[in-house]
């Protein structure tokens, strides 16, 4: 979170507010950089659309009862039902089950680096299909993280004879490229309900067509699931999102877009070496340098929007 201190007035800085809003993004960066961890232990047993429809299942549990709380549960409007469908379908969907697909087969180490290459598909994608006008630093900041994405697939060193190898590395990217999707069509949408206020709903469509897929892909839900498993489970569906989405949404609320882009950038950083610690995976220095180039552009992306 390098980018706080120049947009926060020194000031300030010390006040209930700020040192809230530094603390829940805090929070975020280790609550999602904890996810991938966690959720390579879930597929461990679980298969991958069982463990993302009951972790959805569980942020769904929490979700409504919270906001019923809190006084913002609320039907959502008319207007805001295609944001709901897209959200759901590309992102919670989609995303999240293309991305634990794609654990089964790569570590999450890398997994995390080819996941967080979703901001470099969002500009051009709003070029297509927005009309936003990509920016000199925006168009460098693509080349600088496609640069660093061939890095992971530089001949040698990546085993394309491998289908395994393809196939989970396949899944991820267009995991990433599902994401990118969600988010254009957000930032299109004129929202009538806050995100906050629409995020169960998304949660609960979700839950039903994922328990759908599961029930006619993988079969009957497993019978029985480790402690392990369940904690992992348990911790990716209540920590890592409902509360991490409900501390972003605070937070993007109380920092600009770009702070907040580039702040969440040190969750792929921490990821890795959380990934590198708890799942032993070891820090391979050609992901290392893959991942700072491709944060890298992102970040030359980020700070030249608008």
């Amino acid at each position: 979170m390098p980018a706080l201190p120049s947009v926060l007035p020194i000031s300030r800085w010390g006040s209930a507010s700020t040192l809230s809003t530094i603390g829940l993004f805090a929070f975020v960066v280790a609550a999602w950089s904890l996810n991938w961890v966690v959720m390579k232990v879930a597929v461990q047993e679980v298969t991958p659309l069982w463990a993302v429809a009951l972790r959805t299942a569980l942020a769904t549990i929490v979700l409504f009862p919270c906001l019923f709380a809190a006084g913002q549960l609320v039907l959502p409007p008319r207007a805001d039902l295609p944001v709901i469908l897209v959200i759901a379908l590309f992102h919670m969907v989609a995303f999240a089950g293309l991305m634990t697909a794609g654990l089964v087969f790569v570590p999450a180490s890398r997994a995390i680096v080819l996941g967080y290459t979703t901001p470099l598909w969002v500009a051009p994608a709003a070029f297509l299909c927005l009309g936003e006008r990509v920016s000199a630093r925006q168009a460098m900041g693509i080349a600088v993280g496609i640069v660093g994405l061939l890095v992971l697939f530089k001949p040698g060193s990546f085993a394309w004879g491998d289908e395994a190898v393809l196939l989970g590395n396949g899944l991820v990217i267009l995991a990433a490229l599902c994401w990118s999707v969600s988010i254009v069509y957000t930032r299109a949408h004129r929202w009538t309900a806050t995100p906050l206020q629409l995020m169960p709903w998304q949660c609960l469509l979700a839950t039903i067509v994922l328990v759908i897929l599961a029930l006619s892909v993988e079969g009957a839900p497993p019978p029985r699931i480790g402690t392990p498993a369940l904690l992992a489970l348990t911790y990716n569906g209540v920590i890592g999102t409902a509360l991490g989405y409900w501390a972003m949404t605070v937070v993007s609320r109380r920092v600009p877009a770009t702070t907040a882009s580039l702040g969440v950038l040190a969750t792929p950083v921490l990821g890795i070496g959380l990934s590198a610690v708890i799942l032993a995976e070891g820090l391979d220095p050609q992901l290392v340098i893959s991942a700072l180039t491709i944060l890298l552009g992102i970040a030359l992306g980020a700070k030249g929007e608008g």
